[in-house]
């Protein structure tokens, strides 16, 4: 059994032993590195300095072990490689590797402490530091929560640099020229006469030598690629229909399956797959944990099968209809259950003793969503298990595919592969273990698995559903207090129970985007309560603060209107973070905040952080005889350093797009326990003659640099809800927003 199969399973430690400095690992095994994963497999001429870099006489490759669902993490931490190593775009190949702990996620560690992100005191960096240090012990490889390019700024730099240096100190032992005369361009390491020295041909050398520990990084000042614009590395495969993703991947021999699964999440009763059978290409019907898979010459054909097996389904573990769900959500504010106080500053029921400002929020289910339809392939053998397909938790993937097969976990052989989408999806295993549980009746047949659309959201983990009730009181034209509750399902909970893994302590995200916010109100208290789990649910693009940032700052807004101030102006007032400022005063610039917006229009704002990402966002509406038009929207970031320019604005309007979609179009509701929703037709993202002008700015104050993929999702429900109400005058409360007005 792995490493992490055998550690993980005792879940995170972090409790006394984190508050005070140390976890149970022990310091050296915390300091201790891990193997390099490419030493095993070089051949003949090759070297490599670190896991990210491997050089040999035909190719430069650089491993970008972050997964890439469309992102950009693969040309982001090539960039960063490449800067160092004086490489230019063209003259190296890009991997995702092998999975290895090497390639542990410190940041997601750090991002788990709960802490605000400005909060730099003893306990907090320390505690990062630990919970850091658990994720190395653990060799966690994880893609997500915003965290590839705060892992990979300084890691991949260094590694990079790594590599220079060494490349230059092989060149001055094969020329004897004092390596402070050589200089490394465009993948050589040049001589003073101007000669140059290919790294490929310098390989064989650099094999023999200890690899340069030391090295300096390339100061800001001369930066060829990081902050700069550069074209990414897929986007002409892209662009042409060439870039593979795991759908396209083909393997020698392959069959195709698709497969059934209950839809309630119980068990399969019974079945009768006699018309299947006899239908044409099909070659196999077999039984897999709550369902049914047919095997066929052909995806279609497959689909076809399937969907000729009649099924009787056992009933849901969870209420069968929605109105149950609200009801157990609603039932939820009560002391048994509350999860932790999060905030609790001046005296709020003092606060509270006059006139109160009351409202309460809802956030539906969501689904996932990508483009490309989960899939995979898996070939099982007695010696071991290959698989193909994209997902962002590879040495968990191992783990879960061997607990199937019966084999170790290293027996298992991932080729991760770019994913076509994920927001959160491919972070789940159930696609893969079903096709390992196919492939299991179907020794040495690569068998390829693929979810039909229907059967995506059938079995989809939504993200968590959630209320709040938010209290406040107002003063001389001042926001002076806010009490807001929020119950949801933890899905931080839901998603790891379903692997063996327990969170610890309270959940975070259940008020991610209000424990958070970089306001300081004299009273402010924030609450959180478990709401015990109804349908599983699993993260979604932004998780808690997707849902709790519109109930924060929706209820914010109320307040400020109730006082009669200026919704930018007061959230500037109330503001204690400097980040927060900048992103406000920036977004107040870009939108011209102030103006008159003319008839029939209006402005709202926005301020959420989540992932240490303070982001602000003003919308302009217009409502017109058919219903509301989102007109333009601006968003100001702060990240620190912006990375990667081009990535950095596609992400944030991207963000923008999703987040507006989700809270016109989209809910998942559930009736007789299955989804009622079943393909884009009902539950369906915004369309683009539905879409505004997004303008984006980047703001850097030179701190810790943050990721951008989820921080632009938060703030864009409540920007909108707040200018339909400066337009209409009519408050939105509920997601999705099409319950209540049109848009066009």
């Amino acid at each position: 059994m792995s490493r992490v199969g055998k550690i993980a399973r005792r879940s995170f430690l972090i409790g006394s032993a984190v508050l005070a400095g140390g976890v149970a690992f022990g310091v050296y095994t915390v300091r201790r590195p891990h193997e390099n994963p490419l030493e095993a497999g070089l051949a003949e001429g090759e070297v490599t300095f670190n896991p990210w870099v491997l050089i040999g006489p035909e190719r430069i490759t650089l491993i970008t072990p972050h997964a890439d669902v469309g992102q950009g993490v693969a040309h982001m931490q090539a960039m960063l490689l490449a800067e160092e190593m004086r490489l230019d775009p063209g003259q190296f190949d890009i991997s995702f590797g092998d999975p290895s702990p090497a390639y542990w996620n410190r940041a997601m560690g750090e991002e788990g402490a709960p802490f605000l992100s400005s909060d730099q005191g003893f306990a907090a960096r320390t505690t990062r530091t630990a919970m850091g240090a658990v994720m190395k012990v653990l060799g966690m490889q994880v893609t997500g929560g915003s965290t590839s390019t705060p892992d990979s700024f300084d890691k991949l730099r260094l590694a990079g640099a790594m590599a220079r240096e060494t490349l230059r100190r092989a060149g001055e032992i094969r020329t004897s020229i004092p390596s402070d005369q050589l200089r490394c361009e465009s993948g050589a390491v040049v001589l003073p006469d101007g000669i140059r020295i290919p790294y490929t041909e310098l390989s064989a050398q650099a094999a023999t030598i200890d690899p340069v520990e030391d090295a300096p990084l390339t100061p800001r000042s001369e930066w060829r690629l990081i902050g700069q614009e550069t074209e990414r590395l897929d986007i002409v495969a892209k662009s042409t229909g060439q870039q593979v993703y795991g759908i396209d991947v083909s393997v020698p021999g392959m069959v195709h399956a698709a497969a059934r699964v209950n839809p309630r999440r119980g068990v399969l009763s019974s079945y009768d797959a006699s018309a299947a059978r006899a239908m044409r290409g099909v070659s196999e019907v077999v039984e897999v944990t709550n369902g049914v898979a047919v095997v066929a010459d052909n995806t279609w054909r497959a689909f076809q099968a399937v969907n000729a097996v009649e099924c009787t389904w056992g009933p849901a573990p969870y209420p069968a209809e929605q109105a149950d769900h609200w009801a157990e959500v609603a039932a939820s504010f009560t002391d048994a259950r509350l999860d932790r106080e999060w905030r609790a500053e001046g005296d709020v029921e003092a606060a509270l003793s006059g006139d109160v400002i009351e409202a309460e929020y809802r956030a539906p289910y969501v689904a996932h969503q990508p483009l490309e339809p989960l899939n995979a392939i898996v070939r099982v053998t007695e010696a071991g298990v290959e698989v193909w397909t994209g997902h962002q938790m590879p040495r968990f993937l191992q783990q879960q595919v061997a607990g199937v097969t019966g084999h170790e976990a290293e027996q298992v052989t991932f080729h991760n592969q770019f994913s076509g989408g994920s927001f959160g999806h491919r972070l789940e295993f159930q696609h893969v273990t079903l096709a390992a549980e196919i492939a299991m009746q179907m020794p040495g047949v690569p068998v390829k698995l693929t979810l039909q659309r229907e059967e995506d959201f059938a079995q989809d983990f939504p993200r968590q559903i959630g209320m709040a009730r938010g209290h406040g009181a107002v003063a001389n034209g001042r926001v002076e207090a806010a009490d807001i509750q929020i119950a949801a399902v933890s899905s931080s909970r839901s998603q790891m129970g379903r692997i063996g893994q327990n969170v610890p302590g309270p959940d975070s995200q259940i008020p991610a985007g209000v424990w958070n916010a970089p306001y300081a109100i004299p009273s402010y208290r924030v609450r959180a309560y478990a709401v015990p789990e109804l349908a599983p649910t699993s993260s979604w693009r932004s998780v808690g603060a997707s849902s709790s940032g519109f109930f924060g700052e929706s209820f914010l807004d109320e307040l400020i209107h109730a006082a009669g101030a200026d919704p930018l102006a007061e959230r500037l007032r109330l503001a204690n973070d400097p980040r927060a400022v900048a992103v406000l005063e920036a977004v107040a610039e870009m939108s011209g905040w102030g103006r008159s917006p003319g008839e029939n229009r209006g402005l709202g704002v926005a301020m959420v952080e989540s992932f240490g990402v303070p982001v602000a966002e003003v919308i302009e509406v217009e409502t017109t005889p058919q219903g509301i038009r989102i007109r333009d929207v601006w968003v100001a970031a702060e990240v620190g350093t912006v990375v990667d320019p081009v990535a950095f604005e596609n992400q944030v309007q991207g963000g923008v797009i999703w987040g507006l979609g989700h809270a016109i179009n989209c809910e998942i509701t559930f009736a007789d326990g299955m989804a009622e929703q079943s393909n884009f037709d009902s539950h369906d993202g915004m369309r683009i003659w539905q879409a505004p002008r997004i303008a984006v700015r980047g703001v850097e104050l030179g701190g810790p640099v943050r990721g951008i993929g989820e921080p632009p999702v938060p703030p864009a429900a409540p920007a909108l809800a707040n200018a339909i109400f400066a337009a209409t005058g009519q408050r939105l409360r509920e997601m999705p927003f099409n319950r209540f007005v049109d848009f066009v």
